[in-house]
């Protein structure tokens, strides 16, 4: 995820090591109409409101469109199928006027209908898809559904209300209560328009959920036939092997300048790097720290940057005692040596965190946030203040097999950190676990005291990040605080912009004071191309248009 990575839906295994060596000599003959882009993975599969991870949003970012999009390279709001839109006095109806003469990619026709059609998809789905780990994105927006499940929200949590289509170009969506999050929340990929053809005839929502929450489609829609009106359609999947797609010759829009894309999973750093080099791929995603001096001396290829909108941070559980005791969360806070991690680790491409919101964030707090440089003697102070005997022993987990954009390699943070704390009057107790499903499966149920994690927004608002992680009860953190909850939930309600920010700056003091975690870095994440490629404009939630770009040989 792009951010907390939780899997909503599988298909076969997806055992994809591709060695650069290995990269198909076909694709040499790649001319100036196609660029091969290697991927840390595969897709789970290509349908938005039943995946989280970043991998698959990249790929459905280019066949499907939301109502609202972002504006390339920002998170301004900008039109995409909607093409303006107003909510009523009591911000409990939004009016959207739609694009006209728009056609998804089987022909038929992008309407009002359509549009209610997917929201209504959304919010009924069946019991199965309810839970976090396959519809993440509409139980973190939305919550409830029509017809819950046991132990899911129902209509009386949700947000969403309702959808009237009003005749072709005018759908109405009511919502239960105001929301000032809620129009961003439109731009994420999750919340593309399909078709409500071939959502039907390929069956989208049929397939059964493992024990793990995995969802096993047995229809064809996510994997076969995804349809949408965007740029690109797919022409063919081969899991472990490469996801082709090609231009959407009916596009609406401006015509992309590529015909074809070819995604290739190269699970290793190392190989997508040389694959660069030999010219068998033409751009890839996280690059690594240390690669990036690199890439910068070579005179065929280039870096570029995303603006810093993640945070990284040491994740404390307050169900596990002693973390229910500020005293103890303030002794981990100024137990970690959170300057020498991103000095040492981030190779010049992160800022210390004293806040979980970052700088370009409206309601990043200016003033008034509690500082917690390292100091192992104020620590051990205020341990002896809880009544503790030195070392205090906690369980500090970290995960294996997994390269972050705000965490590039866990186990060195996880050892400097480890370290700080030693000298700080802790006993740490290693646990490590694959990133899936075992590290994300644990510190989700609450079960590791205290665990590295980290978060990408999803679009530019504070909500995506303070009421997502601290806005009601969770497995993560183990607290409940009803002021803060009250806070937030007065913070996303507020429609006036000024007060908006007040409410939040007010809420990222006091979740410094709280310590559900301390954040430790902001990263600014990099991508490597070829010189010649052109048009790829980097995007702080790390989802972009491949429409725009182009390659010359």
């Amino acid at each position: 995820m792009r951010k907390l990575l939780k899997v909503g839906a599988a298909i076969a295994a997806l055992s994809v090591v591709v060695a650069a060596s290995a990269l198909a000599a076909a694709d040499k003959r790649s001319a100036s109409d196609t660029l091969v882009f290697g991927a840390a993975s595969d897709p789970v599969i290509l349908d938005g409101p039943l995946v989280s991870d970043g991998e698959s949003l990249r790929v459905i970012d280019q066949i499907f469109e939301g109502l609202v999009g972002l504006k390339p390279g920002t998170t301004v709001i900008e039109p995409k199928l909607a093409v303006s839109w107003k909510a009523s006095p009591n911000g409990l109806i939004w009016i959207f006027n739609l694009r006209k003469n728009v056609k998804f990619q089987d022909g038929t026709p992008f309407n009002a209908a359509a549009v209610c059609a997917n929201f209504d998809r959304w919010y009924s789905f069946p019991g199965p898809l309810q839970t976090d780990a396959v519809t993440y994105y509409w139980n973190t927006v939305f919550g409830g559904f029509k017809k819950p499940a046991q132990g899911s929200p129902g209509p009386d949590k949700s947000l969403y209300r309702g959808c009237k289509a009003s005749g072709q170009s005018t759908a109405k969506i009511i919502l239960n209560r105001r929301s000032s999050s809620f129009l961003g929340a439109l731009a994420l990929t999750n919340f593309g328009i399909a078709s409500p053809t071939a959502l039907k005839k390929y069956q989208a929502d049929a397939g059964s959920v493992d024990a793990d929450g995995v969802f096993h489609p047995t229809g064809t829609f996510g994997t076969q036939h995804p349809i949408g009106t965007g740029p690109f359609m797919l022409k063919s999947w081969k899991v472990g092997d490469r996801l082709e797609l090609t231009a959407n010759p009916n596009y609406w829009g401006p015509k992309p300048k590529l015909k074809r894309i070819i995604f290739r999973a190269i699970s290793d750093n190392s190989a997508r790097l040389q694959a660069l080099q030999t010219g068998e791929i033409q751009g890839y995603d996280l690059v690594a720290p240390q690669d990036i001096a690199t890439i910068k001396g070579s005179s065929k290829l280039k870096v570029l940057d995303r603006p810093a909108f993640n945070v990284g941070y040491v994740g404390l559980n307050q169900s596990i005692p002693p973390m229910n005791n500020i005293l103890v969360r303030r002794a981990v806070a100024y137990g970690l040596d959170r300057n020498a991690v991103v000095k040492s680790f981030y190779s010049g491409r992160g800022e210390v965190a004293d806040q979980f919101l970052p700088p370009l964030v409206v309601g990043f707090a200016k003033s008034g946030v509690p500082q917690y440089k390292y100091d192992p003697e104020k620590a051990k102070a205020l341990l002896r203040q809880a009544g503790l005997t030195l070392p205090v022993k906690v369980d500090f987990w970290y995960p294996t097999n997994v390269s972050r954009p705000y965490m590039p390699d866990p186990k060195r943070n996880f050892e400097a950190f480890a370290a700080s704390l030693a000298k700080a009057g802790f006993q740490v107790v290693p646990h490590s676990a694959p990133w899936r499903p075992d590290y994300l499966g644990a510190t989700q149920s609450g079960k590791a005291q205290m665990f590295l994690l980290g978060w990408t927004g999803d679009f530019g608002d504070p909500a995506n990040f303070l009421n997502v992680h601290f806005g009601a009860e969770s497995g993560l953190f183990g607290f409940k605080n009803p002021a803060l909850f009250d806070l937030l939930a007065r913070a996303d309600a507020e429609t006036n912009p000024a007060a908006r920010i007040g409410l939040y700056q007010k809420a990222s003091v006091e979740v410094m004071k709280f310590l559900p975690m301390v954040p430790y870095v902001h990263s600014k994440p990099a991508l490597a191309f070829q010189k010649n490629v052109q048009g790829y404009v980097p995007s702080p939630v790390s989802l972009e248009s491949f429409a725009t770009v182009s390659y010359s040989r």
